[in-house]
């Protein structure tokens, strides 16, 4: 049997399993999915000795996104735009990058959450794997203005420069600034730092609400609470990363099989299965 993985340290808390099980029965896919925990100075070694024991690939995740994309012999245009992968896909020739990330927020976003982003004003929060996976597919969506905030600037900075061309192409204006001097009244916030999942505080402050934002953290189940409580006492709509997990999932399923599932139900019975 075929079998993949989530890739990262740590993984225990991951749905991932879940959900590519799910994905696997709604479709008639033979697979299995479970999880890798990769040391943190191993992980090209871990995943070279999964592929030799019948991996096919794996999903990546922290903190090993960039690592991800230099492993790879081929990369698609997204994962080259990033710099980072969340996907890869062990073939034959070479193994096969893409990244997922930013086709599944900018669907949570728009299709679930019903917010589009043309013309609004957003803030993404961290410059690490998780936001420059994202950072290309949110200025295709053509918002107004999108600012990187994060606590080394220079790393913001570095990524804004690598995609001026891409935001110039689109229309919209992108910077970097700090944590604490990001700007005001934004309409969508994204919290991509590791700070929910180490348990830290909000990294930025309530300023950056617009009435009525909508305020989305990738991480998702108990370490998300504190940022939605947040959200919601500062008048914004919160929301965590259940739902870009779950489309992110469904992008990398049809990456692997070829076989495009409905994420729709698959996130519904994900949320009944958490209480969330």
């Amino acid at each position: 049997m075929d079998r993949y993985a989530v890739a990262g340290n740590p993984v225990e808390h991951s749905q991932s399993p879940w959900i590519h099980a799910a994905f696997a029965e709604q479709t008639g896919q033979q697979l299995d999915y479970g999880r890798l925990l990769c040391p943190l100075d191993g992980f090209a070694v871990t995943l070279r000795q999964f592929a030799q024991q019948d991996g096919r690939g794996c999903s990546v995740t922290v903190p090993f996104k960039f690592e991800a994309f230099d492993l790879a012999a081929v990369r698609s245009e997204r994962a080259a735009l990033a710099g980072a992968a969340n996907t890869l896909r062990f073939d034959a020739d070479g193994w096969f990058a893409d990244n997922t990330d930013g086709v599944g927020l900018l669907r949570d976003i728009e299709r679930n959450a019903g917010r589009p982003l043309a013309g609004k004003r957003v803030l993404l929060v961290g410059a690490g794997g998780a936001a420059a996976g994202v950072l290309g597919p949110l200025l295709a969506a053509r918002p107004a203005g999108l600012v990187m905030a994060n606590r080394s600037v220079d790393k913001a900075q570095a990524l804004v420069e690598s995609h001026a061309a891409w935001a110039a192409r689109h229309g919209v204006t992108l910077a970097a600034a700090p944590l604490e001097r990001c700007g005001q009244a934004f309409d969508i916030v994204v919290n991509a730092t590791a700070a929910s999942l180490a348990g830290a505080g909000v990294p930025v402050s309530s300023d950056v609400l617009a009435p009525g934002a909508l305020a989305l953290d990738m991480m998702y189940g108990p370490k998300a609470q504190p940022f939605l409580a947040w959200a919601a006492a500062h008048g914004a709509e919160g929301r965590d990363g259940l739902g870009m997990l779950v489309e992110q999932a469904g992008e990398a399923f049809e990456v692997w099989r070829g076989v495009k599932p409905e994420t729709g139900a698959v996130l519904a019975a994900l949320r009944a299965r958490l209480g969330v």
